[in-house]
């Protein structure tokens, strides 16, 4: 628990498909191919990782012009790409600005995050490709993007942080034979003497079960032999009278 943290310091796809980051198996298919995969990063790519900012959920008709008019208020910016669809050129809704300084990348990265740009609420974090160990990004079933309706949720990230984990401490319990040896020596002869009792008590109701019987019969043949009685005084009665 002294090394939890709600963001990521790495990468595990296991991890962030979890939304504490405990559990030991993955929940969909995506995490499986996100485990096995090995991604290596665009080696392409140019710049000083650790003043990149990425922003993302961007209107697939905001430009270069307008995301270098916004973020140019919080420092100077040495590179933006917005990134494309390279059959169409259409934009897919997410892009790359480099900062001069660590002092701009800070401040855009706490303010503009949220931001509404050409009706579209943003998202903006540090580039994480080449900053954070391990990364997968979201098209090999990693990143920490996702839907609740898709139900693959991604944790660890700054829109979705790990939920801190719930530290139950060890409680003794002294109905399951936890606690002193005092008391445990003390519940299993009370439960052996429990025991005792009940088989005495069930032998002895065995042993009552012939007598009740005995009983109801001779009750039985007393009621049939005052009942013949009864009958044949009846009897006499009648043949005085004739």
């Amino acid at each position: 628990m002294n090394d939890w943290a709600p963001i990521a310091k790495e990468y595990d796809p296991l991890k962030a498909g979890s939304i504490d980051g405990t559990d030991e198996e993955p929940h969909d298919r995506a995490i499986w191919r996100a485990m096995l995969a090995r991604y290596v990063p665009n080696k392409g790519v140019t710049g000083d990782p650790h003043l990149t900012l990425f922003v993302a959920r961007l209107n697939l008709q905001t430009t270069e012009e307008k995301l270098k008019e916004v973020f140019s208020r919080y420092g100077d910016i040495r590179k933006i790409r917005l990134v494309q669809d390279l059959v169409t050129g259409f934009s897919k809704g997410y892009a790359f600005i480099e900062y001069k300084e660590e002092r701009a990348l800070l401040k855009a990265h706490r303010d503009a995050n949220r931001l509404v740009i050409d009706q579209h609420e943003i998202f903006v974090d540090f580039e994480l490709e080449r900053t954070l160990k391990g990364w997968i990004p979201r098209r090999l079933g990693g990143g920490f993007g996702g839907k609740k309706e898709s139900g693959q949720l991604r944790f660890g990230g700054r829109d979705r942080p790990f939920r801190k984990p719930i530290n139950l401490p060890n409680m003794n319990n002294d109905f399951y034979g936890e606690g002193s040896a005092e008391k445990r020596n003390w519940s299993r002869e009370g439960t052996r003497d429990w025991r005792t009792r009940d088989r005495d008590h069930e032998r002895s109701r065995d042993k009552r079960w012939p007598e009740r019987e005995r009983s109801w019969a001779w009750g039985e043949s007393e009621r049939e032999r005052d009942s013949k009685e009864e009958r044949s005084r009846g009897r006499e009665r009648k043949d005085r009278d004739r």
